[in-house]
């Protein structure tokens, strides 16, 4: 080997590793076991042959004969440090010796030049994915990922996807569902076999039921070794096959641009999950093919009511006296079109809970959220309505849509049309396509009451008994109403508000008055521990989408789901996020008290232990206050907005005044 054609790479210093002692070094990407011996010093290929142990976590032994070997940590296979010889009985011929020099206590390995990068399987996947407008992965690297994550990171020094290094796999399937509800598109979530894999699931569900795309790529077990129980060998088919649209393993014979191209072709149409399942042998091998593309593979996405639906909602609407408006999360997009059709008929809007938001409470029509974590505004409309126009809702029971009543449903989604009971009308249409095509038809008769004018009384009713509870003190913490109430105050129009689970998301939903923010919320699966992982993901929308520049990301839990991924603070801090979380700390599952207390059940393990989260925010690097006095209130939470970074407002509430 010449030398001077070699990369002579520094791994260290001659005081860095003792006399009889072996260390793992890296020279490039090289792993290498450096010996040092007898005042000898030996560069070795730091995989054992075995299984791959790593040579460089093991220790230099002498035999009986006095001579000196390296030996593995795992099974105890020894190698010659000067030769990479064996002393007999392995399957293996030996190691592979590094040249290694050393200039002025300075230790270099020489290498090869570096070839140039051979395409990969993976590489091909991670190039469709980026045609295919991922821009975001979270996830953890590790041992059964490598292959893939190193595509990924190619593509991350592109320029061409950003990375988001997580504590905890189901953290990262929360951001990717939250930044999916967001903006749409997808995000990924990368993990490795086994329990990594499985960690992902709840994350997944949450995005599955509130149709959030989402792709899962999760790492496996060489494929040799399927089946037999080897370490971390799940049939992870199987287990993604509930959770997932699409669920399929990248096999060394598969078309790998196309099953990439079908997994978020499956994520965007169907608003659902998909999963590629990577064994650990396949994601390494070369590939000369082509990356995929979305061309000529999406059509357009609007579905135009039938003429005679039309024309009956149009009758209806037209003979009604007081119809109401349910604007659901399932028209999030199309909301100034539901809007401009409630101004043309006099309509009040009222929204679903995950609706919360989608028209401003300022707005003259606005009548608050409807059910169980909402306002008793919608539920007079709700009670007063000859006709309910029901846009992107699933009647869940948590909302409480009247069903005696006359209803117009409309929904993109046949199987949502009628679900739960028969409504009078349901309409198979896109819901902006549905609003245009009756706008010009319909009007408010002469002869039906002011509508607006009753929303102004019954919103003056709402706020003086707001006001009134602020007044409830009973010494145990801070009231929710008082919480929310400056909240509402201080928060940008324009923020992005992922809210946890429990009492806190209930004391939002009844006290925070929106202006324009944007809300986020595990649905219909209702997860907590959702609200930190879910700031995530919306921050890193405000890095990605232009529509989201520069927004603000408020998330709102309680103390218990706080708890669920606190650690999860450390990745807002290491990345610079610009996240301030408001905390109600209540010492307790307060939301299942309440539960117990209405079955009839004894208060049974639903206190907690907590520390100061205040401190804990600090302790981590960002900025922490604790708020247990309403009058600090309004300065804390102005401040922890202002805060250029990851902040955490900790305020002590009573469990029972929410």
């Amino acid at each position: 080997m010449d030398a001077q054609n070699l990369d002579w790479i520094k791994v260290g210093t001659t005081s860095d590793l003792a006399e009889g002692r072996v260390k793992t070094v890296t020279a490039r990407t090289t792993s290498i076991c450096l010996s040092h011996f007898d005042g000898q010093w030996a560069a070795m290929d730091n995989h054992c042959p075995h299984q791959r142990g790593p040579l460089g976590e093991g220790s230099i032994e002498k035999g009986t004969d006095g001579k000196c070997w390296i030996r593995c940590p795992w099974h105890g296979w020894d190698f010659d440090p000067l030769t990479g010889a064996p002393p007999g009985g392995h399957e293996d011929s030996g190691q592979k010796l590094y040249p290694l020099k050393i200039e002025n206590d300075e230790i270099f390995v020489g290498l090869d030049p570096e070839p140039e990068h051979e395409r990969t399987v993976t590489d091909i996947m991670a190039e469709t994915m980026v045609n295919w407008g991922v821009l975001r992965v979270f996830g953890m690297v590790g041992h059964s990922n490598l292959g893939l994550a190193d595509a990924i990171r190619r593509q991350v020094n592109a320029g061409n996807l950003g990375y988001v290094g997580i504590r905890h796999e189901g953290a990262a399937a929360f951001a990717a569902s939250a930044y999916g509800k967001l903006t749409g598109r997808p995000a990924a979530c990368l993990t490795i076999a086994g329990p990594g894999a499985t960690n992902l699931l709840t994350g997944l569900w949450d995005a599955k039921v509130d149709r959030s795309p989402v792709l899962a790529l999760t790492g496996q077990v060489q494929t040799q070794v399927f089946g037999p129980g080897a370490f971390q060998d799940i049939d992870l088919k199987s287990a993604f096959e509930a959770v997932s649209k699409f669920s399929q393993p990248v096999l060394s014979t598969s078309n790998h641009a196309e099953l990439m191209s079908l997994a978020l072709k499956t994520a965007l149409v169907e608003r659902d999950v998909a999963n590629l399942i990577f064994p650990d042998d396949v994601q390494t091998l070369p590939s000369g093919k082509d990356a995929g593309t979305p061309e000529g593979r999406l059509g357009g996405m609007e579905i135009t009511p039938s003429s005679d639906d039309l024309e009956r909602a149009i009758e209806m609407i037209n003979a009604s006296e007081r119809p109401a408006i349910v604007l659901g999360y399932g028209a999030k997009n199309v909301r100034d079109k539901v809007i401009a059709l409630a101004e043309k008929i006099g309509a009040p809007v009222m929204t679903t809970f995950k609706g919360k938001g989608l028209i401003p409470d300022t707005h003259p029509l606005a009548a608050g959220v409807l059910g169980r974590s909402g306002t008793p505004i919608a539920s007079w409309f709700m009670n007063e309505a000859d006709l309910i126009i029901s846009l992107g809702s699933s009647f869940a029971n948590h909302t409480g849509i009247a069903p005696y009543k006359p209803i117009i449903q409309v929904d993109f989604e046949r199987m949502q049309l009628g679900k739960f009971h028969p409504v009078t009308l349901p309409v198979w249409g896109e819901i902006g396509t549905f609003c245009e095509a009756i706008i010009d038809e319909v009007l408010k008769p002469a002869n039906a009451p002011d509508q607006k004018a009753e929303l102004i009384e019954r919103w003056a009713f709402w706020r003086e008994e707001k006001e009134r509870r602020l007044a409830e003190d009973r010494g145990q913490g801070i009231h929710s109403a008082a919480v929310f109430k400056a909240l509402t105050e201080l928060c940008p129009e324009d923020a992005i508000i992922p809210v946890d689970v429990g009492n806190n998301t209930y004391s939002f939903g009844r006290y925070f008055e929106p202006r324009g923010q944007r809300i986020l919320m595990s649905g219909y699966l209702g997860s907590i521990g959702f609200g930190l992982p879910a700031a995530i993901g919306a921050w890193c929308a405000t890095q990605d989408f232009v529509d989201y520049k520069g927004r603000k990301v408020i998330s709102i839990s309680g103390d218990g789901g706080f708890g669920q991924y606190a650690m999860e603070f450390t990745t807002a801090v290491k990345y610079g996020m610009n996240i301030t979380h408001i905390l109600l700390n209540n010492s307790e599952l307060g939301k299942i008290s309440k539960e117990q207390r209405s079955g009839e059940w004894p208060v049974w393990e639903t206190s907690l232990t907590n520390p100061s989260f205040a401190a804990f925010a600090r302790l981590c690097g960002g900025h922490g206050h604790r708020v247990t006095e309403v009058s600090d209130l309004k300065d804390a939470i102005a401040d922890a907005i202002n805060y250029d970074g990851p902040s955490l407002v900790e305020i002590i509430t009573d469990a029972d005044l929410v």
